[in-house]
Order: C-alpha cells, then structure tokens, then sequence
C-alpha cells in the first residue's frame, strides 16, 4: 500500500515537473502579448513589423522583429542579439547602447519578469 502510494506520488510529482513549464510559458507569452500592446505596438506595430502609427517617420525606424535581426551587443559578450541584449535594451533604452534614444527604457514602468515575457513575444515575430 505505501509502495504503490509511494509510486503515485512520485508519478504524479514527474507529471506536474513536465506540464508546468509549458503552462507557465503560456502564462508568460500571454503577459508578453499585453505588455506589448501596452507598450511596443504604437512603434513597432501590431505584428511586429516595425510599422506602428507612432513608429512612422521616425529615423532610425523601430526595429522590424519579423527579420529577427537585432544590432546590440549590450552584454558586450560578442553575440549581438541575445536575450539578454535585448533584455537590457528594453530595460535601459538603446541609447544606452549607442543606439536611437527614441527607444524608451521601459525599467521604470516593466517589472523583470515582463521585459522577459516581452522577449518571448518578439522571438514569436520572426518569419
């Protein structure tokens, strides 16, 4: 009786270990998908090709996520383009990184978490 409890606790344990992951990865792109409406549609639109109401006219234009090309180097690792630059463009602004100062550092307003979320996000653009 205690092994066969044992068996199920232990099955039921691996069972949880393996869908959690994709539910909290679910949570996390859903919490992306509106921090991204909030904060990143007016430039880089809704499907993020960079074509957003507020992005028209500005030079450089927002970037364009569908071409999953990205410029900064912000760890300084020599792989320009990871997630964790773009956390930290996201976090403190491009400019900071030598960038378009016309991209807001949105730390003040975005918790770790989110800015995280918002990367799935903008991975998901790519074509």
């Amino acid at each position: 009786m205690i092994r066969s409890l044992s068996t199920l606790f232990l099955a039921t344990l691996a069972l949880g270990m393996w869908l959690a992951p994709s539910a909290v990865r679910a949570a996390d792109i859903e919490n992306g998908k509106q921090k991204f409406q909030m904060f990143c549609v007016t430039c880089h639109g809704e499907s993020g090709k960079g074509d957003g109401p507020g992005g028209a006219g500005l030079e450089p234009p927002p970037r364009d996520f569908t071409k999953a090309q990205f410029k900064f180097d912000a760890n300084k690792d020599g792989k320009p383009g990871e997630d964790e630059d773009l956390f930290l463009v996201i976090k403190n602004g491009a400019a900071a990184y030598g960038g378009s100062p016309l991209m807001t550092p949105w730390g003040g307003a975005l918790t770790d978490d989110d800015i995280h979320s918002l990367i799935l996000v903008i991975r998901s653009f790519k074509q």
